[in-house]
């Protein structure tokens, strides 16, 4: 939910993903930003030649896909040593993360998107435009690493605005 802010001089203080760069952000800022889209929490596979990344329709085994959020975030890294913690350098560097994400949006000065809960006030509006993964991932789970090439996808950036 959008917290109220008080109106000073009749203006309107600017959001904080407005006024603070990444590395400004608290914690708890930080984690905001994230839209729950759940992503991110795809599985990527690299060509060990070109280096290329692709997306999967597989998600994370930690990934609850209807909720589109990690069952055990507090243990996600010891459970999941290839999940990745991101940071605002990450942010910058990975070129897999969506079009769509928060975190990049910000960073690329393009602000939150009209479905991002903090824009919205509800958690639901993200998966109601179609960016979440929730109806379209599939867990990894039961599926062996080397069948994971039959679930690439071209692309997964619907809902982009």
């Amino acid at each position: 939910m959008r917290e109220r802010v008080k109106i000073k001089d009749g203006v309107e203080p600017k959001p904080f993903w407005e006024t603070k760069t990444l590395e400004e952000m608290t914690a708890a800022e930080w984690e905001s930003l994230c839209d729950g889209c759940g992503r991110c929490c795809l599985n990527k596979l690299e060509d060990e030649d070109t280096g290329e990344i692709v997306l999967t329709r597989l998600a994370c085994a930690l990934l609850d896909i209807g909720k589109c959020r990690c069952s055990d975030y507090a243990n996600r890294f010891d459970k999941m040593p290839d999940c990745i913690n991101l940071t605002p350098e990450k942010v910058r560097t990975l070129k897999w993360l969506p079009a769509t994400c928060g975190y990049r949006r910000v960073k690329e000065g393009r602000g939150l998107a009209w479905w991002h809960p903090l824009i919205s006030g509800d958690p639901e509006t993200v998966h109601q435009a179609g960016i979440s993964v929730r109806g379209f991932a599939r867990s990894e789970k039961g599926v062996r690493a080397d069948n994971f090439v039959r679930y690439i996808i071209s692309d997964f950036e619907d809902g982009e605005s």
